[in-house]
């Protein structure tokens, strides 16, 4: 699995929080083989969320060993549900 930060700009309006041409923080849990077809599935989930001009910032892969403890997969809910359903995307609150 991967976790990156990434920033991304609004397409179009998208509820009352986010406006055209904003750009918003992301963190992206990816739960793939490899860093670049993770990277790809990133850009990927964003822009179908209606983001373009992805840059991803930061990189972090996630041992195998912490993907299997149940204990960390239930402290924390992103990691868990991208590796039920292969991905997670956190918009920053405060942006």
């Amino acid at each position: 699995m991967f976790i990156f930060s990434a920033d991304a700009t609004a397409r179009k309006d998208i509820d009352e929080d986010v406006k055209q041409g904003q750009q918003v923080p992301f963190i992206v849990y990816i739960h793939f083989a490899d860093m670049f077809g993770a990277e790809q599935l990133c850009k990927i989930y964003l822009m179908r969320a209606g983001f373009t001009d992805i840059k991803i910032n930061n990189r972090k892969t996630v041992a195998p060993s912490l993907l299997a403890d149940e204990r960390v997969l239930a402290a924390d809910k992103a990691m868990s549900e991208a590796v039920d359903g292969g991905y997670h995307i956190q918009m920053f609150d405060d942006f």
